[in-house]
């Protein structure tokens, strides 16, 4: 059913020693792109880990495509195509064996569409893993994650090492993926700038938690940065404050309502619109934090 949402994560818990996954809940409806974004040790692997089931929650629940991903492991996962940040393939394999042993796995594996996407990526398929740079392992899980016409990706820091005209590429790809309004994708990521030219959905983590989880439209239309000198701290309603950054030329404060902000200060501030890095960086609160 095109209402069941791809993904339905609720109150999701995972504790490690120095780090804890606490209550994380969003939802990712079919047919569309979620991003989910923090800093470097936030969470987001950790999520992706869980969805996967490679490793076992301390509470919580996660749906996918409305069934529970434990009790229905092989029919979940044999519609998600997966990519993981650092692809875990055998070095000693060549790339054609490693694909031969795959597509094993998968009902709807499309041989075609994988030599078609090898063909694009440039994959020599008779070379061992091990001689690949960490940019083609990356192409090469990708050529394997969407020739199964897997209705979910998972996409765990896909463009890390890759070319930007690749990355480029890669995006676009995507959101031609996305005209078959079955498809859906969760992509995982610190590189904002990925994010912005495809997400209709953004999650943000930090230290295990989510601070924010909205639509892009939302984001665009409510949220804003203040620019200007120190005394719009002091001026700001709290309640719509989210982020501060000090900087020698001024402050900028993270609003998350726009219009308020701007009929408060008029044209004694600067006020923009929030972007991606703009969010990530004010909550995160690098510089002396509010």
């Amino acid at each position: 059913m095109m209402d069941t949402p791809a993904i339905r994560i609720t109150n999701l818990r995972k504790r490690y020693p120095g780090f804890e996954l606490q209550d994380v809940s969003f939802t990712l409806p079919r047919g569309y792109v979620m991003g989910l974004v923090g800093p470097n040790g936030a969470g987001k692997t950790t999520i992706v880990k869980l969805i996967m089931n490679l490793i076992r929650p301390d509470g919580g629940e996660i749906h996918v495509f409305g069934l529970d991903h434990r009790a229905h492991e092989a029919e979940v996962k044999s519609r998600i195509g997966w990519v993981y940040d650092v692809p875990p393939f055998y070095g000693d394999v060549s790339l054609r064996d490693t694909k031969r042993a795959i597509a094993l796995f998968y009902p709807k594996w499309n041989e075609s569409l994988f030599n078609q996407l090898a063909a694009q990526f440039q994959l020599p398929l008779r070379k061992k893993v091990k001689s690949l740079s960490n940019g083609m392992r990356t192409k090469l899980a990708l050529a394997l994650a969407l020739s199964h016409d897997a209705d979910l990706l998972v996409l765990d820091e896909p463009t890390t090492g890759l070319d930007p005209v690749f990355r480029r590429e890669l995006l676009h790809g995507l959101s031609d993926l996305l005209q078959d309004e079955r498809k859906s994708i969760l992509f995982s990521t610190h590189i904002t700038t990925d994010l912005e030219r495809i997400a209709d959905f953004v999650t943000f983590i930090r230290d295990g938690r989510v601070t924010l989880s909205t639509s892009r439209e939302e984001l665009m239309e409510k949220w804003g940065v203040v620019r200007g000198g120190e005394e719009l701290v002091e001026a700001m309603d709290p309640g719509i404050r989210r982020g501060i950054r000090h900087h020698p030329h001024g402050v900028d404060v993270l609003t998350s309502d726009v219009i308020a902000a701007r009929k408060a200060f008029g044209k004694k501030a600067v006020v923009d619109p929030a972007s991606f890095e703009d969010i990530v960086v004010l909550m995160e609160g690098r510089g002396r934090h509010a």
